[in-house]
């Protein structure tokens, strides 16, 4: 196998695993990052299920998938994070037909989306990117032990830098929308629920890890100017490493690396970019790699109860 970095993509991370009888869900893969993560996985022979907005989209995706690799074995469930109601019957209809779950990369976001609210008043990237992986983790967290050894892979971002979680005013009712505070915050969030859900875990077999997949041009940065892009590059953290754009089979190999590198048994409560683990900073701000904010167990803990209470449920996770 080449040596792991920033270029490294799906195909040279699976070169050696063999994926025969692992069962798989991938959130958002009708495109992007998280369709190159389903076919990599199914290439191998994992059992996929595509989990995404669109059902017409998500069928298209799987059909090629299935054509591309050979793996028949390839499913869709209509998903939309930003409402409760779609998560539970996804969980539910999963759980009715799938006993384990060995993989499960959540995937799907939003980013620097114009201020939208949820029904219940929650902030559109918030409720997107970690309260509706938090109740799909939850609900589906029995198949997960079931299938242990098994992994959850949230997908967080270098973005995590702009902004911890304000656990004053998570949904911007007090304070002026910023999109990319926002973005920050749900990104951070990503972090900080793995490593609490890696802990209620851990002794049961399933390890929860979180990346960063790098900076790659998909429809996740479809709301993002030119003139927003340039603000992120000028507004960086001094010392940050350049920014390297990558291709889509470079930007998934992170996610399917953590997911199936025998490496990584037994790791967990992680954050990895470029095929690596990151060192946690130890900067009380962000400085490009793993900040500080969003390392801690008590905010971890925090954020797992603040989640429930907006979910209105408990999770015996």
């Amino acid at each position: 196998m080449p040596e792991l970095g920033v270029q490294t993509t799906t195909d040279d991370v699976l070169e050696a695993i063999d994926l025969t009888g692992k069962v798989a869900i991938v959130t958002g893969a009708s495109g992007g990052l998280g369709a190159e993560t389903a076919r990599a996985l199914a290439s191998k022979g994992a059992a996929v299920t595509i989990a995404a907005r669109d059902l017409n989209r998500a069928q298209a995706m799987a059909d090629q998938i299935k054509e591309s690799t050979g793996n028949p074995n390839v499913g869709v469930g209509e998903l939309e994070l930003d409402k409760p109601y779609s998560v539970r019957a996804f969980a539910k209809n999963y759980l009715t037909n799938h006993h384990e779950l060995n993989l499960l990369i959540n995937n799907a976001g939003v980013m620097a989306c114009p201020l939208s609210r949820t029904k219940q008043g929650w902030e559109m990237q918030f409720a997107t990117n970690h309260l509706g992986h938090f109740l799909l983790t939850c609900l589906l967290s029995p198949a997960l032990v079931k299938g242990s050894p098994a992994r959850v892979v949230n997908l967080s971002s270098g973005g995590h830098n702009f902004a911890p979680v304000d656990f004053d005013d998570i949904h911007f009712n007090h304070r002026d929308y910023d999109k990319f505070q926002s973005y920050g915050q749900s990104k951070t969030a990503n972090i900080l629920f793995s490593i609490e859900l890696d802990n209620r875990l851990k002794d049961r077999g399933v390890r929860v890890n979180a990346v960063h997949p790098g900076v790659i041009m998909t429809d996740l940065g479809r709301h993002m100017s030119e003139e927003d892009i340039q603000a992120i590059m000028g507004n960086r953290p001094e010392g940050s490493p350049a920014m390297v754009f990558k291709e889509i089979p470079a930007g998934a190999a992170t996610s399917v690396w953590m997911a199936t590198s025998p490496d990584l048994e037994g790791v967990g409560g992680q954050y990895a970019q470029d095929c690596g683990l990151v060192e946690p900073d130890a900067a009380d701000a962000g400085t490009g790699g793993w900040a500080k904010w969003a390392q801690g167990t008590d905010d971890a803990r925090r954020l797992w109860s603040m989640s429930e209470e907006m979910l209105g449920e408990t999770f015996d996770v």
